[in-house]
């Protein structure tokens, strides 16, 4: 089978982590993947902020808590986090989608596990997280469309179950 097909069967999401960092020149080559992700008519509306310091890590994970009444950290304890955001033109919302997905394919072909964590619109659409953006330079009018955690699984994950009847030949 075809390595990048068997990757994509393959990969899982990831909700225990260890606490070590994905190192930089990784992250680097798991975001060039999201960069390269197709855009409606090119437009390339994702945008990546990809978060390391801890003391960040656990704001944004405290925020994503707050929004959802989690009891528990919905980061799972990954110590790295690309968000993705999308500049609000075009197919921007399906184009951080496909921007989302190849940073997990990315990650998983690479090693890394990964998973989608929702609630970023909702967070930088509030008042705290305009000013996140505002700090981190972003001026542009942009939506949350997930965060990716990164990292090292603490144990092993099982696959999923892949449901039947979801093809139809015509």
């Amino acid at each position: 089978m075809n390595e990048t097909v068997k990757n994509l069967i393959n990969r899982k999401s990831c909700k225990s982590y260890q606490t070590k960092h994905v190192p930089k020149e990784l992250i680097d080559e798991i975001v060039a993947a999201g960069l390269n992700a197709p855009s409606g008519m090119n437009l390339q509306t994702p945008r990546f902020v990809v978060v390391t310091h801890q003391d960040m890590v656990k704001k944004l994970s405290d925020m994503n808590g707050a929004i959802a009444n989690m009891p528990f950290d919905p980061f799972y304890g990954a110590r790295d986090v690309i968000i993705v955001l999308a500049k609000k033109e075009g197919t921007y919302l399906y184009d951080g989608s496909l921007a989302m997905g190849n940073l997990m394919n990315a990650a998983w072909a690479m090693g890394i596990d990964s998973r989608w964590i929702h609630r970023a619109k909702e967070i930088f659409a509030s008042e705290e997280g305009q000013q996140l953006l505002k700090d981190w330079g972003i001026e542009e009018e942009v939506e949350g469309i997930g965060f990716c955690i990164l990292g090292y699984a603490k144990e092993e994950k099982e696959k999923t179950e892949i449901k039947t009847g979801r093809v139809f030949y015509v």
